[in-house]
């Protein structure tokens, strides 16, 4: 309980304390070596002085008067956050289940404290229970009674507790936990249908885990998937061996189990993230060499050359800017077309004007759409609808096709410019312009030099 408290706070010390006249005992430890410290600098001290049965918190020890010139806080621990839950004993505080770290922090959320309570009622409900441990029988008798008392504080906190008897294989727990494992709602079940519940892919270490800790008496600590449960659930589990028979075996097992889906389902996010990036990189540098390389192949001089990689660069940056922004998802056309435009028009005088539906891009999509947006609105500038004070452009989009197999159709169309010709050398624009979205397969692209001005209509298909 003491490492699941904690787990679940994030502190680098927990403690379990029993606070007498004179000292203060630590009966269970994780991040000191400490056994105990006078009872006059105990911070659980206040913590049993406080009315009633709610957490007591310290955010920044060296801030509070009581305890800035503590040992404890300018000494070698150099404590600056606590906080404990008070155990009850017989209706009597004897002391806490605390959290500690040796940096400020800031009040906990409600859900935490919640957990650290109950964690605390846990503890007291096996302090109470410690003299009858020693006999299987007793000790599952008394928790069974215990249960009813902090069941609603676990369910709360989405903490199933139980007990393992080995001898029957029969699991005494709370109604939480088959419902975690997808099974009907019980107080008992077989200690078969847990494993059996248990995903396919993580149940032959899970066994192996909960083997050697009966082998060699420590704790039990076990992470896995719920197989029969959509979408996947993630369960995390403790356990300790309460007591053993005339021949050393154990034969009762106390633990608790607690829903960690959120945290590998962020943990999976981050990797796949990863990952994408990693291609990302990968496409972009490909993608820049070949900006590079087309844009000097069709420009005379080094000036012309850095003035049109620059555009073209820029272009990419602000897309990936924008997908970066999205977590490489799904990102709106309408961002990607008013990001483009905006290095070629005045919000005091707009001269593109966009209108269309809701629609989300794949990264491909947005990249090279936006490669070609760049690519038009540089020409409209240069030789086009805005290279005069009449002039403007106007872009609309819709969907189209059938329900199974969507599209999205973008017109560009250029209005009140100089008369267009078609030019009679294709430059490294118009090839970009046609083939910036060979990556999306079912792509297409119309460019046209019309007297009246250019126009260009592309059609994608929508995953």
């Amino acid at each position: 309980m003491t490492a699941l408290a904690s787990q679940v706070m994030q502190t680098p010390i927990a403690l379990v304390s029993l606070v007498g006249r004179d000292k203060q005992e630590f009966r269970s430890r994780i991040g000191t070596d400490l056994e105990g410290s006078p009872a006059e600098i105990s911070f659980c001290a206040h913590t049993i002085a406080e009315e009633g049965d709610a957490p007591f918190l310290v955010e920044n020890a060296t801030l509070d008067a009581r305890f800035a010139k503590n040992e404890l806080v300018t000494g070698p621990l150099h404590i600056r956050f606590y906080a404990g839950s008070p155990l009850i004993v017989g209706g009597e505080k004897v002391g806490s289940l605390c959290v500690l770290d040796t940096v400020p922090r800031e009040r906990p959320d409600d859900a935490r404290l919640a957990q650290l309570k109950s964690m605390a009622t846990l503890v007291s409900s096996l302090l109470q229970l410690k003299d009858s441990a020693r006999k299987g029988d007793i000790a599952r008798t008394a928790l069974v009674q215990e249960k009813k008392r902090h069941t609603l504080a676990l369910e709360a906190a989405s903490i199933a507790s139980w007990v393992w008897d080995l001898r029957s294989n029969r699991i005494d727990c709370d109604e939480l936990l088959p419902q975690m494992l997808g099974l009907p709602v019980a107080n008992r079940i077989r200690a078969s249908d847990l494993l059996r519940a248990i995903d396919r892919r993580d149940r032959r270490h899970s066994v192996l885990q909960l083997r050697q800790a009966l082998q060699t008496g420590r704790d039990y600590m076990g992470e896995y998937r719920v197989g029969n449960t959509q979408p996947t659930r993630w369960l995390g589990a403790r356990g300790r061996v309460l007591d053993h028979d005339a021949q050393g075996r154990p034969t009762l097992v106390f633990g608790v189990n607690f829903d960690i889906t959120a945290t590998k389902t962020s943990e999976e996010r981050q990797r796949l993230l990863l990952r994408e990036i990693n291609h990302r990189v990968k496409n972009t540098l490909a993608t820049v060499q070949a900006l590079a390389t087309q844009t000097l192949r069709h420009t005379r001089e080094p000036r012309d050359f850095l003035s049109a990689f620059n555009g073209r660069l820029q272009a990419l940056g602000l897309a990936h800017g924008l997908l970066s922004d999205m977590e490489w998802g799904g990102i709106d056309l309408a961002e990607v077309i008013s990001l483009q435009a905006m290095p070629f028009t005045d919000k005091a005088d707009p001269r593109i004007y966009s209108i269309g539906p809701s629609i989300s891009l794949s990264p491909d999509q947005a990249l090279g759409l936006g490669l070609i947006l760049h690519e038009l609105g540089s020409n409209a500038l240069k030789h086009g609808a805005l290279s005069t004070q009449t002039g403007h452009v106007d872009v609309s989009w819709q969907l189209e096709g059938t329900r199974d197999h969507p599209r999205v159709t973008l017109h560009w169309e250029e209005c009140g410019g100089p008369v267009v010709t078609e030019p009679r050398r294709s430059g490294f624009g118009s090839i970009l312009i046609k083939r910036s979205l060979d990556k999306v397969l079912g792509s297409k692209v119309d460019h046209r030099f019309l007297p009246e001005g250019v126009q260009a209509e592309i059609s994608l298909p929508l995953e």
